[in-house]
């Protein structure tokens, strides 16, 4: 409890206010007067003058002598007398020129003192905005560089991978919000499954080319071409170089693509035409034709034996296996030429000829290659004439490979 907790509250007496009775005609006087003291005090205000100021003195003494003032002052009111008695217009008392005359040389520095602290002033703050913007670009890069020297390559790498991720993502998935993404994606769907059905071939053909190891047995190969090798009964084409080893199809009908292509994917086919119809070891042109390339969806275990063709070169070997024995070619050329050139493939000749046919360019049916090869074993020149009754048939289109998609669907297109 406090001390003044328990102390009497002390009684407030309201001394009775005095009335005084004033007359009409004295309050219009006081408020004449106090309009004059207003108009005096703006025109010393304004004006600076002199007899205004004494004016507005001489009706400030003169007013107590009004009956407002007398009646006011009756009263006893001692703020208001004091009031009266000091001067009536301060500002005159204060900035009476005459009585406090400045010299412009002060005023010069006094304005001259105001702009050099204001200039100063401005200049401390922003000096010392610049040296906090310094000081904080500073301290970010003496924190980058702690950053980076604690960073190891491979966390660096991990949050790359990490950022590149993210943004893949989000790609994605604003992607996958558009309402164009499912009908583009299935347009997309279908060319690739398109595209992958036409051309196939040329995909498979290439890397067969380029990847396959062939399918030749290590003991086949010969040394010296002209020695004399012990083989057996079926009928087999050998080429070294491109790592072939294939059996040959002899019941294949030159005129009819299909036949022609079923032999193929057993082995070679032999392409047996009037002025091509020789056999291995007999005079004149033995002919044998194979896949280079064909479509995923044909059968058959020889749809690129010929993938590898175009790397032979003129003085390559090649062997065939026929009726036990073995005979031996040496290429001397090779030729392109159109699918109907059946010509390129007749010729008399005393000797015989090996000729091999192919489609080219890989995955394609638009030319075809020829390999040219002579017979070096055995003795070329005790070689028999042609079999009398070879059944040959006419032909105006040298083997191909199998329909592509849109000749299967539309029959066009190669």
């Amino acid at each position: 409890m406090r001390p003044e907790d328990n102390r009497q509250p002390a009684s407030i007496v309201v001394p009775p206010r005095q009335s005084t009775a004033f007359r009409a005609s004295d309050h219009d006087t006081a408020q004449a007067v106090a309009a004059d003291v207003v108009r005096s005090q703006i025109d010393s205000i304004y004006h600076q003058d002199d007899n205004a100021t004494q004016a507005v003195e001489t009706e400030t003494t003169t007013a107590p002598h009004s009956p407002t003032v007398a009646s006011t002052a009756d009263t006893g009111n001692i703020q208001y007398d004091h009031q009266q008695a000091s001067s009536a217009n301060p500002y005159a008392r204060t900035h009476n020129e005459k009585e406090h005359t400045i010299q412009p040389s002060a005023w010069e520095k006094y304005h001259s003192a105001w702009q050099s602290y204001y200039q100063q002033y401005y200049e401390r703050y922003y000096a010392g905005e610049v040296h906090q913007v310094k000081q904080s670009l500073e301290n970010e890069r003496q924190k980058n560089r702690a950053e980076e020297q604690s960073t190891s390559p491979d966390e660096a790498m991990y949050d790359l991978r990490n950022k590149l991720r993210q943004q893949i993502e989000t790609k994605a998935t604003t992607v996958r919000k558009s309402r164009h993404f499912v009908p583009a994606v299935a347009a997309i769907c279908v060319m690739v499954l398109f595209l992958f059905l036409q051309y196939n071939r040329v995909i498979f053909a290439n890397v067969a080319a380029y990847v396959s190891p062939g399918n030749m047995d290590p003991s086949t190969l010969i040394v010296d071409p002209s020695a004399s090798v012990d083989v057996g009964p079926e009928a087999k084409l050998i080429i070294p170089k491109i790592t072939v080893q294939v059996p040959i199809v002899w019941d294949a009908v030159a005129s009819d693509q299909n036949s022609l292509n079923a032999a193929m994917d057993n082995g070679v086919a032999w392409f047996n035409i009037p002025g091509a119809n020789a056999k291995p070891g007999e005079k004149g042109n033995f002919v044998l034709s194979g896949h280079s390339s064909n479509d995923w969806m044909d059968g058959g275990n020889y749809k690129f034996i010929f993938a590898r063709l175009e790397q032979i070169q003129e003085g390559d070997t090649i062997y065939v296996n026929y009726q036990s024995k073995r005979y031996t070619y040496t290429v001397t050329a090779t030729q392109v030429v159109k699918p109907t050139d059946v010509s390129a493939l007749i010729g008399k000749s005393d000797k015989p000829h090996l000729t091999l046919v192919t489609c080219t360019p890989l995955g394609t049916a638009l030319n075809r290659l020829l390999v040219f090869a002579d017979q070096v074993s055995p003795d070329p020149t005790a070689a028999p004439e042609t079999t009398a009754d070879t059944a040959a048939t006419e032909a105006t289109t040298m083997p191909s490979n199998s329909p592509t998609f849109l000749q299967r669907i539309f029959g066009f297109g190669g």
